[in-house]
């Protein structure tokens, strides 16, 4: 099987050209090919598929084998592949996914994609869609017990769930432990992204993220919308700022006139490669 390893900000996956092949056992060749020892290694994989819908459609699964409804660096570097590759010689496309349809900006040079603007749609913020077991509207800075501590989250969802928290000292914090305690916490039907925010100011947040079925990535596209989202919720930034990750940082934007949140960032290619399943 060839593949292709790209990653964005960090967040890096397998990224495999099923317009004209199949994969049997996704989930089985996911965790086999997403192990650092014995694999590749990667956060996950990513199909690249036909769709009567959009240009191409996206799926991917996480390292534990599950199935993800979106990924924005992964739909970044989709807009990459594709491009680069000659799928398609426009530079505006539209990806169908779990989470929707997302439309792809991306800034060529040299023939090459190397920064790729997302269209990420509408948040949704009603507990039901998220979802999170609440009879409220909107679940704001609400107080949740996690471990010895009690954090104030926002919840939105980006097309996945996300859990929006503040701390002081983002490098300090113990994500290891609190991360997936949140994931796994009762409130999450279907689990959750578990996003931990310093401010730094209205402009700039600091952010580490502890994914569903991933443990701490270096970057989440989904979840620094998400953080974007919930900050302008909860007062504390501009509807335009500069999100920090592990990987690097991302511009995120909350756009008034049509409610859709926008992400600009890069993508990159690691290298090509083919592998016995």
């Amino acid at each position: 099987m060839r593949f292709t390893k790209m990653q964005g900000l960090g967040n890096d996956y397998i990224y495999i050209n099923c317009l004209n092949y199949e994969i049997n056992d996704i989930p089985k060749a996911a965790r086999f090919l997403s192990d650092r020892h014995f694999g590749i290694g990667s956060d996950g994989i990513v199909l690249i598929l036909p769709s009567d819908k959009a240009d191409f459609r996206m799926r991917m699964f996480n390292s534990d084998g599950s199935e993800a409804e979106m990924c924005g660096n992964a739909i970044r570097c989709v807009g990459k592949y594709v491009y680069d590759n000659g799928l398609t010689d426009k530079s505006r496309i539209n990806i169908e996914t779990l989470a929707g349809i997302k439309e792809l900006d991306m800034v060529v040079s040299g023939s090459k994609v190397e920064m790729v603007r997302v269209d990420m749609g509408e948040p949704v913020l009603e507990p039901a869609k998220i979802p999170v077991n609440s009879a409220k509207d909107r679940f704001i800075s609400e107080p949740v017990t996690v471990g010895d501590r009690v954090f104030d989250v926002t919840s939105v969802s980006m097309g996945n769930p996300h859990a929006v928290s503040y701390v002081s000292d983002v490098d300090e914090f113990d994500l290891h432990f609190y991360g997936p305690k949140m994931e796994t916490h009762s409130l999450f039907p279907r689990k959750v992204n578990a996003e931990f925010v310093q401010v730094i100011d209205r402009n700039t947040l600091k952010m580490r993220v502890w994914e569903r079925g991933a443990g701490e990535t270096l970057a989440c596209g989904t979840g620094a919308c998400a953080v974007l989202v919930a900050s302008v919720l909860n007062g504390i930034s501009e509807r335009k700022a500069t999100i920090k990750l592990l990987g690097g940082d991302l511009l995120i934007e909350w756009k008034q006139e049509d409610n859709h949140v926008y992400m600009t960032g890069p993508a990159v290619k690691v290298f090509d490669g083919e592998i016995d399943l």
